[in-house]
């Protein structure tokens, strides 16, 4: 492999892992607010790429105006997947809240493919498609672009978190619920702020990919187990570790490819979180929410 063909794949595994990033650190919002491990987050990313779709390319809705109401709508359908399915259940078995969101994946899912039908569809480049040249690497707008989101996302995130009275409840409701109720914080108000938040970052992060990868209503299946395989191989529960994990799952997926047949490109992820959870559970950044999820 040459030197250019070797950067080459590791701008794409990047790139593929920038997304994987944002999609974890989708898992991450809620999972420190409700310690719910919320298995609709790819449906999310899979609503933001098909809603803005829809509204670019047959109701010729401008693309920065599809955008920010596809984000709109997908945030209030993680609302709605609080009030109306999480919030219901009280303090259900983790099991059995996990196996809720499923169910809601599968409604979302089901519901895409009667409005939007089974054909994949792909949105245009945010900033045209003309490759931008770093010496013999040749790169795609629309990477830069996913990088930069990835990059901004977290630096909000990590403001909200730190900087915030919304995020510091989010980190009281986590790590002690009926205290926090006691001192005045609303545990339904921050986790359905908890749940718009996720439910934006996973739509951001399928309208930035929806350039790059065509959507369908299948899609976010796939990008659920993605982003899931990149919570668990950066770190459960940590942001810093989802974006370490989306990049590594990302970097091998991509030259994992470039040596095997097509046909086992997705299985690498597979290959990477058994791995990951026989030698390393705790991920490559260390963290562990493993106790707290033995609470519910």
């Amino acid at each position: 492999m040459s030197g250019v063909n070797f950067l080459q794949l590791l701008a794409a595994g990047i790139t593929v892992g920038a997304v994987y990033g944002l999609l974890g650190l989708g898992f991450v919002t809620t999972l420190r607010s409700s310690r719910v491990a919320n298995l609709a987050q790819g449906e999310f990313a899979m609503l933001g790429g098909m809603i803005t779709i829809f509204l670019l390319k047959t109701l010729h809705v401008p693309y920065p105006v599809s955008a920010a109401i596809a984000v709109a709508l997908t945030a209030f359908v993680g609302i709605a997947m609080y009030q109306l399915v999480i919030a219901p259940m009280g303090r259900a078995p983790f099991f059995s809240m996990v196996m809720i969101t499923v169910g809601v994946s599968l409604f979302i899912q089901n519901g895409a493919l009667i409005i939007w039908g089974a054909s994949p569809a792909s949105l245009p480049g945010f900033t045209g498609d003309t490759p931008v040249r770093f010496g013999e690497v040749a790169i795609m707008p629309q990477s830069l672009w996913v990088l930069l989101l990835t990059a901004v996302i977290l630096v909000v995130l990590y403001l909200l978190s730190n900087h915030t009275l919304l995020g510091k409840a989010m980190t009281a409701t986590a790590t002690d619920p009926l205290a926090a109720s006691l001192v005045g914080i609303s545990i339904g108000g921050v986790n359905r702020w908890s749940y718009a938040i996720s439910a934006a970052i996973g739509a951001l992060a399928g309208l930035t990919l929806a350039p790059i990868v065509p959507m369908s209503y299948i899609s976010g299946a796939l990008l659920f187990f993605k982003g899931l395989t990149a919570l668990i191989l950066g770190g459960w529960g940590l942001a810093a570790g989802a974006v370490v994990g989306g990049f590594a799952l990302g970097i091998i997926e991509t030259f994992g490819a470039s040596l095997l047949p097509a046909g086992y490109k997705d299985a690498i992820a597979f290959l990477v979180l058994i791995a990951i959870l026989y030698f390393r559970p705790s991920g490559i950044v260390g963290g562990s929410h493993e106790g707290e999820l033995k609470l519910r």
